[in-house]
């Protein structure tokens, strides 16, 4: 198996497992749900998601899993290479900012990190997203 077959697998699965645990919240599972959010330091939510919301970030997670699903070549769909070669970078992108993060609540940088939600962010959820930039890095100059 490639470098490039695995990375892409990995990808790909971490979006589906992903996209999935978004799309079983906006359908009212709530596994999960309440470590995902960030509160203050008196435990208010800072964000607070809708179900739709649940379902758009769901989705868009589906395809970013699917942009990289297709670059294993298991799949002939013709995609407009810009989208490819685009996403090829946005997604990337996308989570090493959010691994980076606002600075206050969320990300490596985030001032407030005594909640559940930063302690959690800073073990787990940051981690992830700068693994899925490097990965996605990779790919792009592999």
């Amino acid at each position: 198996m490639s470098i490039l077959v695995l990375i892409s697998s990995i990808l790909s699965a971490i979006f589906l497992v992903l996209a999935l645990l978004h799309l079983s919240w906006a359908f009212g599972s709530r596994f999960g749900y309440e470590e995902s959010l960030p509160t203050d330091e008196q435990g208010k939510l800072i964000i607070n998601p809708k179900k739709v919301d649940c379902v758009m970030v769901g989705i868009g997670l589906l395809l970013f899993g699917f942009i990289y699903f297709l670059q294993l070549g298991w799949v002939q769909i013709t995609l407009s290479s810009s989208m490819v070669q685009y996403g090829g970078w946005v997604i990337p992108t996308i989570f090493l900012l959010r691994a980076i993060g606002e600075f206050k609540y969320v990300g490596f940088f985030k001032r407030i990190t005594q909640t559940r939600f930063a302690k959690l962010d800073t073990k787990y959820y940051s981690p992830l997203c700068l693994l899925i930039a490097i990965l996605g890095f990779l790919l792009k100059y592999l």
